[in-house]
Parts: structure tokens; C-alpha cells; sequence
């Protein structure tokens, strides 16, 4: 069934999880996605990112997404992960997604509020959830965050950010990045507690792949609702597809999805999902 983030932060709130935000890159991505969610009776985000629209153009991400989430017998949100354009933002609306990321994240603090505020005025209308982002998950290939071009999200600007904005859930950075990491990075538990206890609305972490699965369970057991998941995805189908060295082409598809089930229910478990009610 095809639902808002909305509806699933308030179950995860309730029992003390987080969900997977597993971007989707075609077809068979988003079908491995849901099909895993379906086979353990899970909840699941639906992502597609603006980055993305070099291998799937918006209209087919929402065709794709809408198709599968409605026909699941699991709760599935589709979510635009990492809007940085207005324009898009609005099409993703048009087309059915039910959760929009509004990216800026990397503009002054100023800006993002205006930008930010601007989508959750334009989105709220329609049903559909707003998410933002303060502070910057940068690029990942380094040991330690420092090393990263992440800027961790600042207490007292979350909260203003928050309650200037009027968005459903806030992106925060404290110590991931996206990508491939050489190390396990540095999480800053203390600023994620101070965020929890001080703001009203679900907070997401960005560049869970690869971030351990100790800190990961940590997040999700201490206020963290969604946590996206794409790299490791990819890194696990290769390695599978190395393994296995598949013959013909759709052996290597069978194998590369089998490596995306396996890592999603890795994480459900991680993440402590529960079964939706």
C-alpha cells in the first residue's frame, strides 16, 4: 500500500525503530525493494534521487514506485531523496510521490530556512511530507567523518531550523557520509540525543552504507527513524557478481538482486524494523 513517511515515522516513533530509505535505480531495484519488504513484512521507504535522473527519468521513477508501492501488501512510502531543485520538487509532487526531500543544505542557513519553508508550504496541500537537512553530509572515502566534507548539524540552529520551517522530518548530520568509507566513522551520540530530546519532529540520518552496524542499531534504538541505504547495495551486488562470475546476462541480474534481498533484511534487522501493524 502506498503511504506517507508521515505514517510510518509515528509507527517507528511508537515501538523505538528505523525504517530503510533504499534508493532505487530501475526497475529491478525497486522490485527486489518491495518484494523483500512483502516477504518479511516490513515497512519500507521507497527513495529516488534527483542524482539518479541520469539512468530514470522522474515520470518513470514515479510509474515504477507508484505501481509497486500500491500493489504491496507492505507499507511503502515514495520518497524524492535529495531534491536540490524547486522544479523537480513540484513535478515529484504532480507525479504521486508522497515524501519530498527539499536539499539546501549547503546554502547559508538563511537560504535553506527560505527554501525549505517554501516547499513545506507548497507540499502540505497535497498530503505530501517534506523532509530538509541542516548541517551537510558530505562525500564519504575517508576513515574518520572529519576527514569528509560534513558539517555536523548545530543544536540550537536544529531548533530554530525546525519551528521556522514547519517540515515533517530534519536530515542530520552527525558524522556519516555518503559513499564508500575506507574506516567506520566517528558518531557524535551526543548531539544525536540532544536533537532527540529537544526537536518534535522524526530526524534522519544520511550514508548509513558502510557506517557499521554497531552505530547504525545505536541510531535507530536512540531517535533516528530512516536511515538511507544505496551504496552498500551496489558494493554487494559486485561483490556477488564477482563471486559467482555468472555466465549470461540474466544469471548476473538474478545474482545482483538476490545480493540486494540479502542486504535489506540485513538491515531491517540492523535497524530493529518492525512488522507493520
Amino acid at each position: 500500500m502506498l503511504v506517507t513517511t508521515k505514517e510510518l515515522f509515528e509507527q517507528a516513533d511508537k515501538n523505538n525503530y528505523a525504517i530503510p530509505a533504499a534508493n532505487f535505480f530501475d526497475l529491478d531495484s525497486a522490485r527486489t525493494y518491495v518484494k523483500t519488504a512483502e516477504r518479511l513484512k516490513k515497512p519500507l521507504i521507497l527513495a529516488f534521487a534527483q542524482s539518479h535522473m541520469n539512468m530514470m527519468s522522474l515520470e518513470e521513477a514515479a510509474l515504477i514506485g507508484k505501481f509497486l508501492a500500491e500493489k504491496s501488501t507492505s507499507p511503502v512510502a515514495l520518497h524524492l531523496d535529495h531534491g536540490q531543485d524547486e522544479a523537480i520538487i513540484k513535478q515529484a509532487i504532480a507525479l504521486g510521490f508522497t515524501s519530498v526531500m527539499i536539499d539546501a543544505s549547503e546554502d547559508s542557513f538563511e537560504e535553506n530556512v527560505r527554501r525549505s519553508k517554501a516547499i513545506a508550504d507548497y507540499a502540505h496541500p497535497f498530503g505530501v511530507v517534506v523532509e530538509a537537512e541542516i548541517g551537510h553530509v558530505g562525500a564519504g572515502d575517508s576513515l574518520e567523518s572529519e576527514e569528509s566534507d560534513s558539517i555536523y548539524t548545530e543544536f540550537s540552529e536544529a531548533v530554530k531550523f525546525a519551528e521556522a520551517t514547519g517540515i515533517d522530518s530534519l536530515a542530520v548530520s552527525i558524522g556519516t557520509a555518503h559513499g564508500h568509507y575506507t574506516g567506520t566513522p566517528k558518531i557524535n551520540f551526543d548531539v544525536l540525543q540532544q536533537l532527540y530530546e529537544a526537536l518534535a519532529i522524526p530526524l534522519v540520518l544520511h550514508g548509513g552504507s558502510s557506517s557499521g552496524d554497531e552505530n547504525l542499531e545505536k541510531c535507530a534504538l536512540n531517535g533516528i527513524r530512516k536511515i538511507n541505504i544505496f551504496t552498500d547495495f551496489i558494493t554487494a551486488s559486485m561483490d556477488k557478481i564477482r563471486e559467482k562470475q555468472p555466465e549470461n546476462y540474466f544469471d548476473l541480474i538474478h545474482d545482483a538482486n538476490e545480493a540486494i534481498a540479502k542486504t535489506l533484511e540485513h538491515y531491517f534487522n540492523v535497524f530493529h524494523t518492525a512488522s507493520h501493524e
